[in-house]
C-alpha cells in the first residue's frame, strides 16, 4: 500500500460528522500516514493544534480570508501564541478570496499581510488560499517578499500565475477537483509542476473526489485524489505518494 501525506484537511470540520480520532484511524488504514489539519479562525486553529497531538497529524493555524473581518490585534496574538507549539508547523490558511466576496478586499489584504509577516518572523510555512485572486495574492507576496516556505493549496490559477508562484519557491497542491470530468485544464497545469514542488490534499470535508462525489470528503479518500493526479502526470500512484510525502515533509520542516 502506498503511503500518503494529506497536505491540507480540516479535521475540526470532519469531526462535526464523526469523531476525529476515527477519521484519522480510517485515513491510516487507507495508507494516509500523515496529514496537516488547518484552522480557519482562532477557535478552529486552537482545535487544530489540539487535534495535532495525535500521531501523524500536524497543524496550521491562522485566519481564512472569508473570516478576515475577525482578524485584529487580539486574533493575531492568539495565532502567534499557537505558533509556539511543536505540532504547529505552518501559518494559515490565509490568503484572498474574491469569489465568495464574504469580506471586503481591504480587510483580506490586511489579514493576509499580517500572516505573511508572522510566517516569516517564525520561520514557518505559509498556507495560502486563493479563489479568483491568485494574481493579486502573488502581487502582495512579490511586494512583501515571500516566506522561505509556502504552498498554494487547491491550486486554481493559470499557467502564468503558476510560473510566478514557482519563481517564489512555492509548492503547488492539488485537491479532489482534479478528478472531476470538467477539470481537464487543471490536469494540464498539474502535469507541468516540477516534481520537487507538487503536493496532494483532500481539503476535506470539501471537494470530494470521484468516485465518491455527493458525500463529505475525508482524508482516507486521498488515494483517489492521488490516483487522478498521477494519471494527469503520467506516473504511478505509488511513486507520486512517495514524492508528495517527501515534499510535504520538506515544506513543513518535518525532515
Amino acid at each position: 500500500m502506498s503511503t500518503w501525506f494529506d497536505s491540507h484537511c480540516h479535521l475540526h470540520l470532519c469531526e462535526e460528522l464523526e469523531d476525529a480520532s476515527k477519521v484519522v484511524a480510517e485515513a491510516r488504514a487507507a495508507g494516509v500516514a500523515n496529514m496537516l489539519t488547518v484552522g480557519i479562525d482562532v477557535e478552529s486553529s486552537r482545535r487544530a493544534a489540539a487535534l495535532a497531538e495525535q500521531q501523524g497529524v500536524v497543524a496550521a493555524v491562522g485566519v481564512h480570508p472569508n473570516s478576515a473581518g475577525e482578524f485584529d490585534d487580539v486574533a493575531a496574538g492568539a495565532v502567534a501564541e499557537l505558533l509556539a507549539f511543536d505540532q504547529v508547523v505552518a501559518v494559515g490558511e490565509t490568503g484572498l478570496d474574491f469569489y465568495r466576496d464574504a469580506c471586503p478586499e481591504g480587510l483580506q489584504l490586511e489579514a493576509f499581510t499580517a500572516q505573511i509577516r508572522l510566517a516569516k518572523a517564525h520561520h514557518l510555512a505559509l498556507v495560502i488560499h486563493t479563489r479568483a485572486s491568485a494574481g493579486r495574492a502573488l502581487d502582495l507576496l512579490e511586494d512583501l517578499g515571500a516566506p522561505d516556505r509556502l504552498v498554494f493549496h487547491c491550486w486554481s490559477g493559470n499557467s502564468d500565475e503558476l510560473r510566478r508562484a514557482l519563481s517564489l519557491g512555492a509548492f503547488i497542491s492539488f485537491a479532489g477537483n482534479i478528478s472531476f470530468p470538467s477539470a481537464e485544464p487543471l490536469r494540464e497545469v498539474a502535469a507541468s509542476v516540477p516534481e520537487e514542488r507538487i503536493l496532494v490534499e483532500t481539503d476535506s470535508p470539501f471537494l470530494t473526489p470521484v468516485p465518491h462525489r455527493g458525500k463529505p470528503n475525508r482524508p482516507s479518500l486521498l488515494p483517489h485524489v492521488g490516483a487522478a493526479l498521477a494519471d494527469a502526470r503520467g506516473t504511478e500512484a505509488e511513486d507520486l505518494a512517495a514524492l508528495t510525502s517527501a515534499n510535504a515533509r520538506r515544506l513543513f520542516g518535518l525532515e
